[in-house]
């Protein structure tokens, strides 16, 4: 998600970092077409031993501009590494001031570099966002998984990319005055589906067909897939400003997690096509997705030798075309159709005719009006078992001619009465790595030579060279820094690049470009959304004109007995809910007094007006009557008077007393002596508390001299014994004191505005009454919380709420929680919090008594949350912490299988005890076989554990915990042999022949003067290695990555110095082969989500 760092800004902290800048140029007053560029580079050492909340880079000018690299290690806020771009000098720079930029943010693989992280955006740094970034870089666990190859040697490197563009004035720039269009605003990470929305938006066939979807007025946006579309399309043709998506995503059935989700625009484009065709069934415009968007083509397999033809027509909405290996669009379409011969052991069962030698292909019977083609620019990498995104050099042109070559692409049945030449609508561009990026789109909305950039809420012209040409990818070549030296070119990697295509055929152009206007659009959705439009119009206007009005809020008796003991309980109303008026500033108060004799039907001259205080311990109370003198203001004077605050709101308390006919009268003069008091009375038996009135009484006065009153407030008889209580506060605690009715209410300290809670007198305890007086039960209002539980298995479903109180202890919880999923044993239930910001579980759960409250567990940062997840486990979660639970492969000695086992051991155990508890599970090849331990990650072993060695800090999280029989010929070594690392490897012909270890590492004895020859025999015997593979291998000795191959007469002992190699593992002997092994999943303890979502539309 791109956000601005929500951080408050702070000096750069002490930190152990090595920090250089390659300047790719720095060249000042450049013209707008060669910006200024620079790519810096950050090198973090000792990176897990950082204490701080937030790093800064080292300075680096672009532009004549200080820039640097903020990054939040542990996240901020976050689950994942935090990283911005910022203003180095945004303290010190003039008021008002602006710079644009586009940049790239990345953390670079020190193993492979094309697997380095990267993300792209932009955007007008000024006083208010003076940085702007990615708060979900990657995850933590990726940062700090060695395997992965971000984090080596405890070290992990930045990298920044910056292009200073022409200033742009983002917040006056009006999309709509300037190119007639409008955007989309993102959501979080939902610019993929803006560019969707967008390009769909712009085939008028398209739109129309959303259109005439049937909707009635009684649908809501949020429900209806139809009708969210026909709103959000209306928008975007008569709205003056960027157009919100919340609508149609609610409709999806998304939460807000999933808008911050980045999915795959060709998954949701399908998706999102499919929905749609099943909601236009049965109506006049089904079929529409059809007509617009498919094609058919025909796979065929044809026998050489006899007469035998195998044929199945199959459709398609769009089409995936390779990129890699392929130049250009006719390329991938070459490939698409290209014949593969089936012969050998490949051989194709023909009916009748047994294994014979066939053609197996694909051609084209027709295609569509519309035709998507989607670029392979992400694909699956074998040798890393991971995805990569490719950013090789591909064109496409504007007129896309598939009849071309007397129709190579057409098969014989197809109709070559229909011309297939076509003509570039729309280019949809990914910015970035595999891991996540920006999407935009370049679209010609009405096939015109002009183009727009659709970028999330912002819309600019284009020329055809930026919209196309610039997004072919490959590599670019930036200016050198002294020509008239021999620099070597800077040449860089453009992560930006076509990602799907969108051509219109030219014979449909007409129907399919055809003219969309308001009579197209169902009655009710035009008045629907131009009531919306009003209603958008009025709140501007009366936004732009809200400094010559003020809000007056006026609270009655009414109020307080309608919300006390129903919406609230503490302090006596909520200003939200009482009646407000709009008022102009210049009124005087004396006439706003006749508007509220109008309202309530109170004549001016019974009304008395309070005004509302804030005091210390943040009640909210009537402080004091206005007087006549204030009356006569106006009510913009009387505001500024009452509210130190400065907000645009006038809260009032409306005094009305009531004569013995229940009509209104003149109130009582108000002295210094009276107080003016609030009652609230409470029923322990009900559990209620509720208004009963307001009384002024003198100071002097002693309460016992009211309470006949008070209990024909209540109902009560005018004997019954009472207690009375004052509320003092609620926050952060409550205060509610017993009140002595002997006293004065000057020496009980009451004032105006004070509240008085009262009930019965009560005689000894009710085991039948849970709260028995007045501050118990506020006491339990206040820290009362519904939770609701998730079972940790289904994260996204609720499966039972509970009533329970924040002061609850851990071990209340628990009990609560069991009592209710009829579990005896409540030290088997575990509960993990909720994280505020990924709407998921937290990682780690809560521990035994690991919190104090229910409160603790509840707490996310600055939020609250309300959901806890649960789990039930097979044994007491205090022994289970006592344990250490270790996942250990165990690799069989005589049969190729590797079973993963669970190791539950007490922590202070040694992994002699793992050994001797794995014994008892595992099959051996014979009794008296010993184990061993190994660490192995990235397919090197780092790490042969002692028996000795604690369990309690074994980490198995990210790397692999292997366990095998010690070979016989190991544990008899003569003083002469050596025991070596032998691992498989590779050389990536993508990343500068850079070494790539792949396979499973082993260790091996080599004895003195022995040749490469006779080890090489010993290997493929241990390997199983057929005699033709085994032939094109190669042998080297590697040490720091730099092999060094050997002959097979040269004896491979001396080439080993160090007989311990019990850490030595970047010195060993490499064999050199292509990976064809099947890949081997037998990892099952990935961190809990951390899965890439697929879309899904749920409704």
């Amino acid at each position: 998600m791109l956000v601005p760092n929500a951080e408050l800004t702070e000096g750069p902290q002490p930190m152990e970092v090595a920090a250089q800048s390659e300047t790719a140029t720095t060249v000042d007053n450049q013209q707008v077409e060669d910006p200024p560029t620079s790519r810096f580079t950050w090198t973090i050492e000792n990176y897990s031993r950082l204490n701080v909340k937030k790093l800064y880079s080292d300075i680096f000018v672009v532009g004549g501009y200080q820039w640097r690299v903020l990054i939040f290690p542990k996240g901020n806020n976050v689950d994942s590494l935090s990283m911005y771009l910022d203003v180095a000098d945004s303290t010190n720079l003039p008021y008002g001031w602006s710079r644009y930029a586009q940049f790239s943010l990345a953390v670079r693989n020190q193993i492979h570099n094309k697997y380095s992280i990267r993300k792209e955006t932009q955007h007008q740094f000024n006083a208010r966002e003076s940085d702007w970034g990615f708060t979900s870089f990657m995850s933590l666990s990726e940062v700090y998984d060695p395997g992965r190859g971000y984090l080596v040697n405890d070290t992990l490197v930045v990298e920044a990319e910056v292009t200073v563009r022409k200033l742009v004035d983002y917040w006056s720039y009006d999309s709509k005055k300037e190119t007639g269009y409008v955007g989309l605003k993102n959501q979080g990470a939902t610019c993929y589906m803006n560019s969707l929305l967008q390009t769909l938006y712009h085939i008028p066939y398209f739109r129309k067909a959303v259109y005439h979807m049937p909707t009635t007025e009684n649908d809501m946006p949020s429900g209806s897939i139809p009708l969210a579309l026909q709103s959000l399309f209306y928008k975007l043709q008569y709205s003056d400003s960027s157009v919100a998506t919340k609508e149609l995503t609610k409709s999806f059935g998304w939460d807000t997690y999933d808008s911050f989700m980045q999915h795959d625009v060709q998954e949701l484009n399908r998706v999102l096509c499919e929905k749609l065709e099943d909601k236009m069934k049965g109506t006049v415009v089904e079929g529409t997705i059809q007509q617009l968007f498919e094609g058919h083509h025909m796979n065929y397999i044809e026998c050489i030798n006899v007469d035998y033809k195998s044929s199945r027509k199959e459709s398609f909405y769009d089409l995936q075309l390779d990129v890699k290996g392929c130049s250009d669009v006719y390329a991938s379409f070459d490939k698409y159709v290209e014949v593969e011969r089936l012969e050998g052991d490949n051989k194709y069962q023909a009916e009748k005719h047994g294994l014979q030698d066939a053609k197996k292909g694909v051609l084209f019977i027709d295609f569509p009006p519309v035709l998507q083609l989607q670029l392979k620019r992400f694909e699956y990498d074998f040798m890393r078992d991971t995805m990569v995104k490719i950013n090789d050099h591909y064109e496409f042109p504007m007129q896309l001619d598939l009849d071309r070559d007397n129709g190579k692409y057409l098969s014989p049945e197809a109709d070559r009465r229909v011309s297939n030449l076509y003509t570039l609508h729309s280019v949809l561009v990914h910015s970035g790595g595999v891991h996540g990026g920006h999407y935009y789109a370049f679209i010609r909305p009405t096939l015109s030579d002009q183009w727009y950039k659709f970028d999330d809420e912002r819309v600019t012209k284009e020329d055809t060279k930026r919209a196309i040409e610039e997004q072919y990818g490959g590599e670019e070549e930036l200016p050198q820094i002294n020509p008239g030296f021999n620099n070597t070119p800077f040449k860089f990697t453009k992560y930006s690049n076509a990602y799907m295509l969108v051509y219109i055929r030219e014979s449909d152009k007409d129907k399919i470009m055809c003219n969309v206007d308001e009579k197209d659009i169902a009655e009710h959705l035009r008045i629907r959304l131009k009531r919306e439009q009003e209603e958008k119009e009025l709140k501007k206007k009366e936004k732009a004109e809200a400094h010559l009005y003020t809000i007056i809020k006026v609270a009655r008796d009414e109020d307080l007995t309608e919300q006390i003991g129903s919406h609230i309980y503490f302090d006596l109303v909520d200003h939200d809910k009482v009646r407000s008026f709009h008022i102009q500033k210049q009124l005087p108060f004396n006439v706003f007094k006749e508007e509220v004799a109008k309202e309530f039907g109170i004549p001016v001259q019974f009304q008395r007006f309070w005004l509302w205080a804030k005091r210390q311990n943040h009640t909210y109370r009537p402080n004091r009557p206005l007087s006549p003198q204030e009356e006569a203001q106006s009510v913009g004077q009387l505001r500024e008077v009452s509210n130190k605050a400065h907000n645009a709101e006038l809260k009032l308390f409306l005094e009305v007393e009531l004569g013995v006919d229940l009509h209104p009268c003149s109130p009582p003069d108000k002295t210094k002596e009276d107080i003016l008091l609030f009652f609230k009375l409470y029923d322990p038996e009900k559990e209620e508390l509720r208004y009963v009135g307001r009384l002024l009484v003198k100071g002097f006065a002693k309460p016992v001299e009211v309470l006949p009153k008070l209990n024909e407030m209540a109902g009560f008889t005018p004997s019954e014994d009472i207690e009375l209580y004052e509320e003092i506060k609620f926050e952060p605690n409550v205060m509610c004191e017993h009140i002595d009715k002997r006293l004065s209410f000057r020496s009980c300290q009451l004032e105006d505005g004070d509240i008085i809670c009262y009930q019965k007198f009560s005689l000894g305890s009710n085991d039948q009454i849970r709260f028995p007086d007045v501050p118990s039960f506020l006491e339990y209002v206040h820290n009362r919380q519904v939770v609701h539980f998730r079972s940790l298995e289904r994260p996204k479903e609720e499966d039972f709420s509970l009533e329970l109180s924040k002061l609850h202890t851990y071990d209340d919880v628990v009990e609560r929680v069991a009592r209710h999923i009829g579990l005896d044993d409540a030290s088997k239930v575990r509960l993990t919090s909720h994280n505020c910001y990924s709407q998921q579980p937290k990682p780690q759960p809560i521990k035994y008594r690991g919190v104090d409250h229910l409160a603790d567990m509840l707490a996310h940062y600055n939020q609250t949350s309300d959901i806890l997840y649960y789990e039930v486990l097979d044994i007491p979660l205090p022994e289970l912490q006592g344990l250490k639970t270790l996942k250990v492969a165990f690799h069989h000695a005589a049969k190729d299988e590797v079973v993963i086992h669970s190791i539950r051991l007490p922590k202070n155990n040694t992994v002699g005890d793992v050994i001797n508890d794995l014994k008892t599970k595992v099959e051996l090849s014979h009794p008296d076989a010993e184990l061993r331990l190994l660490e192995v990650f990235y397919h090197k072993i780092y790490k042969i554990f002692p028996h000795s060695e604690k369990i309690e800090n074994i980490n198995d999280q990210y790397w692999t915990l292997r366990a095998e029989e010690i070979p016989e010929e190991e544990k008899n070594l003569d003083s002469h042999d050596h025991l070596i690392h032998v691992y498989h490897f590779m050389k990536d012909p993508n990343q500068n022949q850079m070494i790539q270890n792949f396979g499973e590492p082993f260790l091996l004895v080599i004895h003195e003067d022995e040749t490469l020859a006779e080890v090489k025999v010993r290997i493929q015997n241990k390997l199983q290695v057929p005699d033709e593979e085994f032939s094109k291998w190669k042998f080297a000795i590697l040490s720091m990555g730099r092999p060094e191959y050997l002959m097979d007469s040269e004896i491979v002992s001396n080439r080993f110095q160090k007989k311990d190699v019990y850490g030595v593992w970047e010195q060993y002997l490499g064999l050199e082969h292509l990976d064809t092994a099947p890949k081997r999943v037998y990892t099952s303890n990935k961190n809990r989500n951390t899965f890439e979502k697929p879309v899904k539309i749920y409704n």
